[in-house]
């Protein structure tokens, strides 16, 4: 442990040093403002530059290089003009080319990123040096729009309603010294900005050139210097505030049909169920400066399907997000405790995300009672109404609020040959409250936070199950220590509290992410009389993130009380958690690479008790090379440590010395096939852990609007000691075990699965994606053991006294007990085919067809074959859908 500190200390004091000279950052001050122009006559979107507003001197003509070659001039001229009417902003470019033939103009969806030629328009129009929008045209039409925020970040999560069209000169071949030209027309009713007669927005123009690997800016963000939206050049002589309110409606509509697999004589199934509904979402503003998204019975089917995963740990799988109106704007609440600082590590630090939107919609997480025959549970728990207010209040503060209210669901089920029903989810509110201020053109911040999950559980049944209430209120922030910003501290503190019955107060306290039961423990225990669990976290970070020399530093509390998993994700508690970590980075290119970094750090984990339960260290190196091939290997070594998570809330284990290391090389995306490779090993000092995986893709670009990949993965796991159950022994095991055994057997488990894309896009409007993801994963349990003592990596192995014939075992001068073979064999297929039409701007319809099917058996064992034959033999479950929407501006 002493060696650890030591080397803490060591590299925070290298951090610490004075910063390798760079190259200066360019900023947008010292350059001349870019002017927009009032239009005298209309402009018609096409991509051609004929209106008499491309016919004059140009508001930009001077990019310089942010990439490959810092601050070189661009290899192409490219020529911008911005004009503005009272409904919107317009930006023309013209993207001249010496080699015209060679422009790379891909199609594909709406917000794919696909290597193309590109021209990118970035604003900030509240000009608040931090956050903004950006709009995205490639060469062959595709529309990309996004939000910036917190200086340097981005999020494509964002749909605005805009127009844009790309025209590439002449035909073929196309002549010398022409290009490829792009107008965009982005309504003032997109964004939020101040109000005022007169507006100053920053603004940035940028270009890639795909087959330089070039991208052009006005102003870039150095490779080793901090702050972007900050550069921005000034755009003026925008008039009359465009103070005009408006309001944006997209009713909808959609038919559903569903074929789902059924046992015989199943009441709640039959050959098909066809569900239309219809809905509407509103999206309108509130002032100048905020924007209010609403929406009635709104209709959240995904368009791309969860993968299915095997978790065999104790923590909760996670799924990002997809739904539209969780997504347009979230960096207001997901940035919470993460503004400030440019990047943020994490090294077994079990950080919790404070609002995890799909919490809102969830499966229902009530059951139907044991015994019970046919059943019909929901998929989802549906929303009845939901509201979200973003935006700014006033200069430098940023506000965010959601309010979402979903509906009592009721199962369906047989029992003793009736049917009745039972409450599966109850009536709840979610409320969630954000607000942030801004100091000093953004050199300190202070933020707040808050959180409510309630329920109406009252004759529910549920009481026992779920918490009735969930609250968490917190504070964030970050400082600049210096004008240049090199360096920042941010952080976070903050406290919850759940509430509930006693009976669910004991099963809270119990789960997995506080386990408070643990029984050699002394600082712990299961309050059997609360009706409330409070907790307390916070975490700081101190980032040097300007120059070659590069350090994250931070540490991190989470109480074991702490829990916030009713309205956002957390894994585990009871963590005191800090790491120090330093790089170096490599910006200006040579004969052999573009980019290349290395960088490493320390970490360690100990709990309340002071016990370390995790450390080790970890290291890593990666380049992006001339060929604009990528290589990135890394690898990390923990030393023998006590482990409080194997037992499920059982005593602590000691756990082996184990290492890992992981590589990744990919080729030129730009190719018509394009590879990657991801390599996994790790194993342990006991001899009989370890896991390797191998993820090899491939992706065929034959044409320019079609592509095919393949992303196979193998993985085998062999565990020597995998949790298997905890059985109660009183009198029979050691004191501090809590009165049971804690059952482990040896794991071998062999993963085979695939992610399986054809795309094809007919116009920057109209495309079809389809998605296939079989999986098959089957494990083998043997050599049956318990814990001999607590903190030891010590057990006595069963051997002869279990009988798998009849699953029981017979322990030495003990009492037998049930142990079941947990060996499985599980398949899944899942895939869907998405035809998408925006048929105009804002209104799309789609037609979408999900299918998926499973089949698991109780044995071990992978057989390709077989398991192969059984999956595609098993019942599917087919769904069709129909959805139309209609954007109406008004």
């Amino acid at each position: 442990m002493r060696r650890v500190l030591a080397l803490l200390s060591l590299i925070a004091l290298w951090g610490v040093g004075p910063a390798t000279a760079g190259i200066q950052p360019n900023s947008g001050d010292s350059l001349p403002p870019v002017r927009a122009v009032r239009l005298t006559a209309p402009v018609t979107i096409d991509g051609a530059l004929t209106e008499p507003a491309w016919q004059g001197t140009p508001s930009c003509t001077r990019l310089v290089q942010g990439d490959p070659i810092e601050g070189a001039a661009a290899s192409e001229s490219t020529w911008v003009w911005v004009a503005f009417d009272d409904e919107a902003l317009y930006v023309a470019a013209r993207c001249w080319d010496s080699h015209p033939d060679s422009i790379i103009a891909n199609l594909a969806r709406r917000d794919l990123v696909v290597p193309s030629d590109r021209f990118l328009v970035l604003l900030d129009p509240y000009h608040d040096h931090r956050s903004g929008y950006f709009f995205s045209i490639n060469a062959a039409g595709v529309l990309r729009d996004g939000t910036l925020s917190n200086d340097t970040w981005n999020d494509d999560s964002w749909d605005g309603v805009w127009q844009g069209r790309a025209r590439r000169d002449g035909g073929a071949p196309a002549k010398p010294g022409s290009g490829w030209t792009c107008e965009l027309r982005i309504p003032f009713s997109q964004m939020r900005y101040r109000p005022g007669a007169e507006q100053v927005w920053g603004i940035n123009l940028r270009r890639r050139i795909e087959r330089r690997n070039e991208e052009d800016y006005q102003v870039y963000k150095p490779k080793s210097g901090s702050g972007y939206v900050s550069r921005f050049p000034l755009l003026v002589g925008l008039e009359n505030g465009h103070h005009r309110r408006t309001i944006e409606l997209t009713p909808y509509v959609t038919g559903k049909g569903e074929f789902l697999a059924h046992a015989p004589g199943d009441p709640f199934r039959d050959d098909g169920r066809y569900r239309p509904t219809a809905g509407v979402d509103l999206r309108t503003s509130v002032g100048n400066n905020l924007t209010l998204n609403a929406t009635v019975n709104p209709d959240f089917g995904q368009v791309e399907v969860d993968p299915a995963v095997v978790n065999l740990s104790d923590v909760e799988s996670y799924f990002s997000e997809k739904r539209p109106f969780f997504t347009e704007n979230s960096s207001i609440f997901s940035s919470f405790g993460q503004e400030g600082a440019e990047d943020y590590w994490g090294f077994n630090w079990s950080g919790p995300q404070f609002f995890y939107t799909r919490r809102i919609g969830r499966a229902p997480q009530g059951g139907v009672p044991d015994g019970a025959g046919f059943s019909d549970v929901p998929v989802a728990t549906r929303i009845l109404g939901a509201a979200k207010l973003t935006g700014k209040l006033a200069q430098g503060v940023s506000f965010g609020m959601l309010n979402a209210v979903t509906a009592r669901e009721d199962a369906r089920y047989t029992l003793d040959g009736l049917e009745t029903k039972a409450q599966v989810e109850p009536f709840t509110y979610y409320g969630i409250a954000r607000g942030l201020k801004e100091l000093e053109g953004g050199a300190n911040g202070l933020g707040a936070m808050a959180t409510l999950a309630q329920r109406r559980l009252d004759g529910s049944g549920l009481g026992d199950a779920l918490n009735r209430q969930s609250l968490m209120a917190g504070l964030d922030g970050w400082h600049f220590f210096d004008r240049d910003r090199m360096w920042v501290v941010s952080g976070w503190a903050g406290l919850s509290r759940v509430a509930g019955t006693r009976e669910r107060m004991i099963a809270v306290q119990t789960n997995s992410r506080h386990y408070l039961q643990r029984p050699d423990v002394d600082y712990l225990g299961v309050d059997s009389s609360a009706t409330s669990l409070t907790g307390w976290g916070g975490r700081i970070t101190l980032n040097k993130q300007k120059g070659s020399v590069f350090s994250n530093s931070a540490i991190g509390v989470l109480s074991p009380g702490f829990d916030v998993a009713d309205v956002g994700f957390l894994s585990r508690t009871d963590v005191i958690n800090a790491h120090s970590g330093i790089g170096y980075k490599w910006t200006v290119p040579n004969r052999w690479r573009r980019y290349a970094d290395v960088l490493g750090a320390v970490f360690q984990t100990r709990d309340f008790g002071g016990v370390p339960v995790w450390e080790g260290a970890w290291g890593q190196a990666e380049a992006t090379f001339a060929n604009n091939w990528y290589g990135s290997v890394n690898g990390a070594w923990n030393p023998p440590i006590a482990n409080d998570r194997w037992t499920r809330g059982g005593p602590r284990m000691r756990t082996p010395q184990q290492g890992e290391t992981n590589l990744t090389l990919t080729t030129d995306s730009k190719r018509r096939v394009y590879y990657e490779f991801n390599a996994y090993l790790d194993g342990s000092t006991d001899g009989g852990s370890h896991e390797a995986s191998l993820s090899p893709y491939v992706e065929w670009k034959p044409v320019s609007n079609f592509s095919m990949s393949v992303g196979p993965g193998l993985d085998h796991t062999v565990a020597a000691t995998q949790y298997v159950t905890s059985v109660s022994a009183p009198g029979e095991v050691p004191a501090d075990f809590g009165g049971r055994r804690y059952v482990f057997a040896r794991l071998d488990q062999r993963t085979i699965s695939a992610n399986i894309r054809i795309n094809v896009s007919f116009t920057p409007n109209l495309s079809l994606q389809t998605y296939l993801q079989p999986l098959i994963s089957a494990g083998s349990y043997d050599d049956f053991k318990e814990l001999a003592r607590s903190n030891s990596y010590s057990f006595v192995h069963y051997g002869a006294a279990y009988d798998p014939a009849t699953g029981t075992v017979t322990p030495a001068g003990g009492t037998p007990f049930a142990l079941a073979d947990p060996s499985f064999n599980y398949k899944s297929l899942r895939g869907n085919a998405v035809l998408r039409w925006e048929y105009r701007p804002g209104s799309v319809l789609y037609f979408v067809w999900t299918q998926d099917r499973t089949d698991s058996q109780d044995r071990g064992g992978l057989e390709f074959g077989p398991s192969t034959r059984r999956l595609f033999d098993a019942q599917a479950n087919d769904i069709f859908l129909v959805k139309a929407t209609y954007y109406l501006g008004l």
